[in-house]
């Protein structure tokens, strides 16, 4: 059976997935083709058809379509979060009772009509819909390779539900036990805050996240504003989530936050209040996740060994899912690559496909975007001006320039799902070579010269490095590195001794793989900075013409883009190395 996901009902982070007989074939997030960051507001019709590209497949070859969000969550839950409203600021609890579908009409409207787009009949093509936070659990689940495992999903919202715990195993697929409505969500208590820190929400919580070892939470008190309890907690919607009326300048936090903690943070520094305000943040999604987690799924963990799965926005906060392994309740946890929005199509068409007896093969790799051909490229080059020469062998040429302290860009094969670089739309670093962390910042990506950057390391020598005893191979968890380490490699220890690691494989990315064994050979190093191919507010590139534009832009001077090299003009002495 072949089944397409469709995700195109939140605002942001459209995305089209594509499954075959139970197996990734493609995973496209729209950003990517449209090349503006989240897609807002857009529709995933170009990276549908993309997906059905790379498949090598036609709109007419497709069994079912699969839009992750459900009318029937909301007449489930309106009463349920009418109770919860009835009484906070605003109109909140009549807002829930009153609210209808509008959304969803227009989301199966969206689909049908991007069907039609495609050359497609919506009228003899079955559409079925998901629950947006079933979705994010079985985008985990199912993809996971447990037999059986606990559930955790966290995000801003999805129809009504902000927080679901439940359990799944193979044949029963995924089981609710337990949800948490609007208005109080995690998600959006953590995006108001990103928004008075300075930071664009959907978009900056990573950095309120790398900005939190900085502060001392203790100094900054947000007890009042969630607080929790008995598997609960209420966020004060005074403070964050606001109503319209009370919003500071049309922001998610209000104007009351503002008089307590004093003005929004401007600029790109560093300075107090907002180191602690960023630690407190950080601080409370962790210690209240956790609190839901023993209340909820302390059951289920016991009987399933510890086996966890973890999915929506909150699931791609590092710091909290190290804090997640730590718990002497989980034994093993699994965060897929796109665990916020971007991956609900990926949940959504295997949840329709497990429903109708499909097996859902593991993910194993994330790289099941387009590729793209040796020829294509060639154009691509021709057509730029740039200086650039055939290598034989661009994993080893990549090494020795890395070795030589140059900044490499590393363009191979399918483009990765989700928001980070796994090895092929990469920037690639010496991890040792002091002030390349800054250089990648300043001249390269040209945003914050405190934000840390993330190692890709041989897997087989990822404990030498690292304090893990658990897997890591889509970043996204974070470890401490081993005292010994620290001063090795500089460049990817953050102020409080962490780092966020790819776990490479050579079974999965060969040729990543080769290159940082090439680097360890030459340097004792089996790991290199890997950062997204992309500068501050653009998506990670998906394209040769994209790399080329990105290329141009930036400060880099060498560029590995399929089986060529490409410098910028004084460098061209490197060609010939």
């Amino acid at each position: 059976m072949i089944v397409l996901g469709l995700s195109q009902v939140s605002p942001h982070d459209p995305s089209a997935a594509l499954l075959v007989d139970g197996r990734v074939a493609a995973c496209i997030e729209q950003e990517r083709l449209s090349r503006r960051k989240h897609a807002i507001g857009e529709r995933a019709t170009s990276a549908a058809a993309a997906c059905l590209e790379v498949a090598g497949l036609r709109i007419q070859d497709v069994d079912l379509v699969v839009i992750p969000h459900s009318f029937e969550n909301i007449r489930r839950l309106r009463f349920a979060g009418f109770r919860r409203g009835l009484g906070r600021r605003g109109r909140k609890g009549w807002q829930l009772l009153i609210k209808n579908d509008r959304r969803g009409r227009r989301a199966l409207r969206a689909a049908r009509e991007s069907i039609t787009q495609l050359g497609g009949d919506p009228d003899r093509l079955p559409f079925v819909s998901v629950e947006h936070h079933l979705a994010h659990a079985a985008s985990s689940f199912f993809f996971s390779g447990m037999k059986s495992a606990a559930l955790l999903t966290v995000d801003g919202e999805g129809e009504l539900t902000t927080t679901l715990f439940g359990e799944a195993d193979l044949s029963r697929g995924v089981h609710p036990l337990h949800e948490i409505t609007r208005p109080d969500s995690l998600g959006l208590f953590y995006s108001s805050m990103t928004e008075y820190l300075g930071f664009q929400n959907l978009d900056g919580e990573y950095k309120v996240m790398g900005m939190a070892p900085f502060g001392d939470p203790g100094r900054c008190d947000l007890g009042d504003i969630v607080r929790w309890g008995d598997g609960d907690f209420r966020i004060d919607l005074d403070y964050v989530h606001a109503p319209r009326a009370l919003r500071y300048q049309g922001k998610m936090f209000s104007r009351k936050l503002v008089e307590r903690f004093g003005p929004p943070r401007e600029g790109d520094g560093l300075a107090e209040p907002y180191i602690h305000v960023a630690a407190a943040t950080q601080r409370v999604l962790e210690e209240v996740t956790i609190h839901l987690l023993e209340t909820h799924l302390a059951d289920v963990l016991r009987r399933n060994g510890g086996r966890l799965c973890f999915a929506g926005g909150c699931a791609l906060n590092v710091v909290l899912n190290r804090k997640l392994i730590q718990h002497p309740l989980v034994s093993e946890l699994f965060v897929q690559p796109a665990a916020g929005d971007s991956g609900l199509s990926l949940g959504a068409a295997a949840s329709a496909a497990h429903a109708r007896g499909e097996a859902i093969e593991p993910m194993l790799h994330p790289y099941y975007g387009p590729e793209y051909t040796s020829e294509r490229v060639a154009r691509v080059l021709a057509g730029s001006g740039l200086p650039f020469a055939p290598v034989r062998d661009p994993a080893e040429r990549a090494a020795r320039l890395l070795h030589a302290g140059h900044v490499v860009a590393w363009f191979q094969g399918r483009m990765e799902w989700g928001p980070r670089a796994l090895g092929n739309r990469s920037i690639l670093g010496n991890p040792s070579v002091r002030g390349t962390a800054d250089r990648i910042n300043e001249q390269i990506k040209f945003r914050e010269v405190w934000r840390p950057f993330c190692p890709s390391i041989l897997e087989e020598h990822a404990r030498d490095v690292l304090e893990a005893e658990h897997e890591s191979p889509f970043m996204t968890f974070s470890f401490h590195v081993r005292p010994a380490w620290r001063e090795r490699v500089p460049e990817i220890v953050h102020v409080d001794g962490t780092a966020r690691p790819q776990f490479v494989s050579r079974e999965t990315n060969p040729l990543f793989h080769r290159l940082i064994e090439s680097f360890r050979e030459l340097s004792g190093c089996p790991l290199v900075i890997n950062t997204s191919l992309n500068r501050r507010g653009e998506p990670m590139v998906c394209s040769p013409e994209d790399a080329v534009a990105m290329f141009q832009g930036s400060g880099l001077t060498h560029m590995l883009l399929g089986d060529a090299l490409v410098v910028k003009p004084g460098h061209e002495a490197d060609l010939g190395a």
